[in-house]
């Protein structure tokens, strides 16, 4: 008697990712079926519905062996999306949640891509007001801000916060030093100075055009509390004149210069590299839920147009984050 072989549907577990081949230009990227992670004991399993891109993001993609990364893999480092499955010892979420977050760098991967698993200890419910496209443009830009002003930086209400670069990260603590009562001053390209009043800021100063030391001496009473830099170089130590004695200077960049002003001023120089953590994006859902944080966004491309992507960070004239729709939202 004849042997009758039945067809078996076979289940592919990959996924749809944007894989750097090697490190290098944006000619590195390559559209890859890759293996799909499943969930560790504490981590949660995240269908991605939206990642964005991040100055980090191409630093990585150009040179990442410092960050632990080995070619050919998925970078990328903003996530929203919904829960698919959990760990066996995950508390805090159940499939079917929609969450929000900024993956760890070090030696992970990344989140251009289909699925990714986190720790539960680095994930947040997402803002419920919030579409996960508007939701991928703040976990890595807006969590760093928020340490930055609040955790850092300790800004209260009444006190006076000098914001120098209102890209991703200078345009979210804009908004949160303002929703946090403090007065805010930012320097801002040409193309943003209307948008970064718009959205906090009493006095947008074109760098293109102005002083910012100048402004603050002719137009304000007073030197300000708090200095929070993303532009680099030596425009945090041209701050210190500015600044208030025993005032708080905070930065994500190496800072230049000399600093005998502020060593007589008894100045406080915080050097910040954000750490993975809910606490900061819980403080952001309750700030976007309440109407006090929006998410500044310049474009949307589609997952395959990452190379793109990278191209418009590594340029200029952007007025707000790039974000990538990887579930067709």
């Amino acid at each position: 008697m004849d042997t009758i072989y039945t067809p078996v549907a076979v289940i592919l577990l990959g996924m749809d990712a944007m894989v750097i081949a090697d490190f290098g230009g944006t000619d590195v990227f390559e559209h890859r079926d890759v293996e799909k992670p499943s969930p560790g004991p504490t981590e949660v399993l995240v269908r991605v519905h939206a990642s964005s891109v991040n100055p980090v993001d191409y630093k990585i993609r150009q040179a990442g062996s410092w960050a632990g990364i080995s070619p050919p893999t998925v970078i990328g480092y903003d996530v929203s999306g919904v829960v698919e499955a959990v760990g066996e010892a995950v508390m805090d979420f159940e499939p079917g949640d929609e969450v929000f977050y900024t993956p760890e760098i070090f030696g992970k991967q990344g989140s251009y891509a289909e699925y990714h698993v986190a720790d539960e200890s680095i994930v947040a419910q997402k803002p419920t007001n919030l579409s996960h496209t508007e939701a991928a443009a703040l976990p890595l830009a807006g969590g760093t801000a928020w340490e930055a002003i609040i955790t850092r930086g300790n800004v209260a209400a009444g006190e006076t916060a000098l914001i120098h670069g209102t890209g991703g990260v200078g345009a979210h603590a804009v908004q949160i030093a303002h929703a946090a009562g403090a007065q805010v001053i930012a320097t801002a390209s040409p193309e943003m100075v209307e948008q970064t009043e718009n959205i906090g800021a009493t006095r947008a100063i074109d760098y293109k055009s102005e002083e910012f030391a100048d402004v603050i001496e002719s137009e304000f009473d007073e030197p300000v509390d708090l200095v929070f830099d993303t532009v680099g170089g030596d425009t945090l130590v041209e701050s210190t004149g500015i600044t208030k004695p025993h005032g708080r200077l905070v930065t994500i960049l190496e800072p230049e210069g000399e600093w005998g002003n502020a060593y007589q001023k008894n100045l406080t120089i915080e050097m910040l590299f954000l750490e993975r953590s809910r606490r900061p994006l819980e403080g952001l859902r309750q700030l976007a839920e309440r109407g006090q944080l929006e998410p500044v966004i310049d474009s949307v491309l589609p997952l395959e147009e990452v190379a793109k992507a990278h191209e418009m960070i590594e340029g200029s004239g952007l007025t707000g984050k790039v974000v990538l729709d990887i579930a067709g939202d």
